[in-house]
């Protein structure tokens, strides 16, 4: 059961990513984790995504694919593809990836929210740095407590300002509406209301996904 799992930023998706992958068994692959862990791993193909971050670029398409292909191809369980595709070219190279490996998709499910909801969400995030350099999200599982007790330092991100936030909801609408329209056209597309407890938003997700 490969799913894809889509949403604004705020919209929670890692935190209901988590719930899934442990609930259904399925693995979670998050592409900002994806390129951090590849790196990490001094690859020949982790050496090229550095040297493009370091230049202050975007990782391609291709290089992006070759990644997740890699971590595919040596997957039994089910995935929850998280932060990607983010373009119809994207979805269209997920798609022929997936085909090649003798895999697909099941679902697309896009948690929704309204704007102000995002705007209010972000302009509460608070992280914590943790001595290591690890970043953690403060919420249910990861208190500012906890962020002390291990000698970590609590901040928000610049851009969770009302102005970065709105930007960053209108590239995300921009980008994603085609992807949506193929999904939908697909018949693999479904969204829930993310403006509800995170229990409830995860009981949905579990209802669409099983459909």
């Amino acid at each position: 059961m490969d799913i894809v799992l889509m949403g604004a930023p705020g919209a929670g998706k890692g935190t209901q990513a988590a719930k899934l992958e442990k609930e259904l068994g399925l693995k979670h692959i998050s592409t900002g984790d994806v390129l951090r862990d590849e790196i990490a791993s001094g690859s020949e193909l982790g050496k090229r995504i550095a040297a493009v971050i370091n230049n202050g670029d975007l990782v391609s398409d291709e290089l992006m694919l070759s990644v997740l292909k890699n971590i595919v191809a040596g997957t039994k369980e089910g995935i929850i593809f998280d932060g990607f595709p983010r373009t119809i070219t994207q979805a269209k190279m997920l798609d022929a990836m997936l085909v090649q490996l003798g895999r697909k998709l099941r679902k697309a499910v896009a948690i929704e929210l309204p704007e102000e909801v995002v705007v209010e969400r972000l302009g509460e995030r608070k992280q914590c740095k943790l001595p290591d350099g690890e970043i953690r999200q403060i919420g249910p599982d990861f208190s500012q407590e906890d962020c002390q007790k291990q000698g970590g330092k609590i901040f928000m991100r610049p851009d969770d300002t009302p102005e970065h936030v709105r930007h960053r909801l209108a590239v995300y609408h921009q980008q994603t509406e085609p992807v949506i329209q193929f999904y939908r056209q697909n018949g693999l597309y479904a969204k829930v209301d993310g403006n509800q407890d995170p229990q409830q938003v995860f009981e949905s997700l579990l209802a669409v996904i099983k459909q």
